[in-house]
């Protein structure tokens, strides 16, 4: 119970709600104890003696216990599931949280559907031991000692030869508990793997119905559903073979009771009235042994989903704030790489080597290079999404692992290549990151990124609500609000990676158009696929194959570089005679 421990901590909150739930029970459990000492009386001091006035007095006292059982049973019921929803809600918070603190490096390798898994599933499991597993558990604990003494209290022969059936009910027990918590691990697993082609599948339904892959899915879905259920069959299996093991143990115990008993009341040596209550108390023992072999299956369920859900919670981000980590003060834009080299965690080779540059405040910089030249690691290692392997990336002198990273990403803008939107208003997705904006700044970044004028034509304007990732918009239209998103953020350093390949190539000459009075007080990297982006470049970074083979002017490059110039014949070089002849009419 290592890691459920772990989860009481989150309970503190909850303490008085989890007091009223133990109370409930101990009230519970004293009146089941104190239920056969009445039908006793009632045997006994009623029915034999021919007492009907001690009859109706008892018979009133039963009603009166189940009452207060009933009562009581409610409220443990109710405080406990209080307290798991409790537990529940911090889990889940926990997660959330520590899922937004992990690093890029942790999300590359974490599937979506795993983590969903454990926010769902895992909590689930883990709310329900805590809420009434536990409960029960403390329940059956006290029920059997408390059975136990009344027990021997009453008959310690009749006591002894019932009890006769609990080593080979313990060693039954213990078997069953050792098969279920590694097959319980494994059921989780198979749901994890379920989740996450359900994701993908989701996430990707447009890409499967455009290359009619809809039997495939539906065949590896099936796969793993099969695989789910063959494990959920297989703890079933076993709930199936040890319970009638333990109920076939105990039953014998019954039957050694009845026989003795039996002889003992007609030997005049007890009364039937107390045989009576002896078989109650039997039944009060027997019953928290079975709970406990449910109470056991959940525990070692909860158990190994407190194991997954500790894993994230445990999880160390590899990039985070150092203990000394200073506040950077307002930018001014200079961006420098000294030697810097970077691969991926687990990776084996460097996707950038040896890189050094410098770029002054308020210069725009455009980063050219083939595929897989290292060019979006570039961008990702100034606002510290992943740290260098080795030299250092500096802003305004500051090396960016020295400083808190809310205050570097903070005062960076970026636009991704692909545009993620949330499910919202236009508005409320333009001002992301500036929860605060009024409409009017939000207006001005719109325009500013060539979105104002298919804003205006949506039903209710910047009030219209997008779907799901921005289903409803186009690709363009996507990307001209993660434009303006950025834009409103005011940033002194402004990164665009490949930001305009969704526009058209007249909406992306106006987007630069609009830039370039922004970018004269600010610094921006632009991931360039167009020749009018290198062209009024202050520095051309050239990549390839993961080291800055050159750097400089369009028109220094285009002087001296060969590599540079083949870049601009097979990749831009297609587009230079449109974007000119669409410059003349626009001009």
């Amino acid at each position: 119970m290592k890691e459920i421990q772990r989860t009481f901590h989150y309970a503190r909150k909850y303490w008085l709600t989890a007091l009223g739930a133990l109370l409930s029970m101990l009230i519970v459990n004293a009146a089941n104890l104190y239920s056969p000492q009445l039908l006793r009386q009632l045997i006994d001091d009623g029915i034999s003696a021919f007492d009907m006035e001690r009859i109706w007095i008892v018979a009133g006292l039963l009603v009166a216990v189940a009452v207060l059982r009933g009562l009581f049973n409610f409220l443990q019921g109710y405080l406990s599931e209080k307290t798991s929803q409790g537990i529940a809600y911090e889990l889940r918070n926990l997660i959330f949280e520590k899922l937004q603190r992990l690093s890029f490096s942790y999300h590359d390798q974490a599937q979506t559907g795993k983590l969903m898994s454990r926010m769902t599933s895992d909590v689930e499991l883990v709310r329900t031991f805590t809420g009434n597993g536990l409960i029960q558990l403390l329940s059956a604990v006290l029920l059997l000692v408390g059975t136990l003494s009344v027990l021997f209290s009453m008959n310690a022969l009749l006591t002894v030869i019932f009890l006769l059936m609990i080593p080979p009910i313990a060693i039954v027990f213990v078997l069953f508990v050792k098969r279920v918590m590694p097959l319980s691990r494994t059921v989780q697993q198979k749901l994890d793997a379920l989740n996450t082609i359900l994701q993908e599948n989701l996430a990707g339904i447009r890409i499967v119905k455009a290359f009619a892959r809809e039997s495939y899915e539906e065949d590896r879905f099936s796969k793993r559903n099969q695989d789910f259920c063959t494990s959920n069959v297989d703890l079933l299996k076993i709930f199936s073979t040890f319970f009638p093991l333990i109920f076939f143990f105990a039953n014998l115990g019954v039957v050694g009771v009845v026989w003795v008993g039996g002889l003992t009341v007609i030997s005049q040596k007890m009364t039937l009235g107390e045989l009576v209550a002896f078989i109650g108390y039997q039944g009060f023992f027997l019953m928290p042994i079975f709970m406990l072999g449910f109470i056991g299956s959940a525990l070692s369920r909860a158990e190994a989903s407190a194991q997954r859900i500790f894993e994230v919670a445990d999880a160390v981000s590899e990039v985070r704030d150092k203990p000394d980590a200073k506040e950077l003060p307002a930018l001014q834009g200079r961006v420098e790489f000294k030697q810097v080299s970077f691969r991926y965690s687990g990776g084996e080779n460097y996707v950038i080597q040896d890189v050094s540059f410098e770029v002054k405040p308020n210069q725009t910089v455009a980063i050219l290079g083939k595929t897989g030249s290292g060019k979006s690691s570039i961008i990702n290692l100034i606002p510290r999404f992943y740290d260098v392997s080795s030299g250092s990336v500096q802003v305004d002198g500051y090396d960016v692992r020295d400083v808190k990273l809310d205050s570097l990403r903070s005062q960076i803008g970026i636009v991704l290549q692909e545009a993620t939107l949330f499910s919202g208003t236009i508005r409320e997705n333009i001002a992301y990151g500036r929860p605060d904006a009024s409409l009017e700044e939000v207006t001005r970044a719109a325009r500013i990124a060539q979105a104002e004028e298919f804003i205006r034509v949506l039903p209710e304007g910047y009030d219209t609500v997008v779907g799901e990732r921005g289903v409803g918009l186009s690709g363009g239209q996507k990307q001209r609000i993660a434009i303006a998103r950025a834009l409103l953020m005011n940033p002194k350093i402004l990164i665009m990676d490949d930001s305009t390949s969704s526009v058209d190539t007249e909406t992306e000459y106006r987007i630069q158009v609009a830039l370039q009075e922004l970018r004269q007080n600010r610094t921006t990297f632009i991931i360039a696929q167009r020749i009018s982006t290198v062209r009024t470049a202050d520095l051309i970074l050239l990549l390839d194959q993961g080291r800055l083979v050159a750097q400089g002017t369009h028109q220094e490059l285009l002087d001296c570089c060969e590599i540079y110039a083949e870049i601009l014949a097979t990749q831009l070089g297609g587009q230079a005679e449109l974007e000119s002849a669409i410059e003349e009419s626009l001009l």
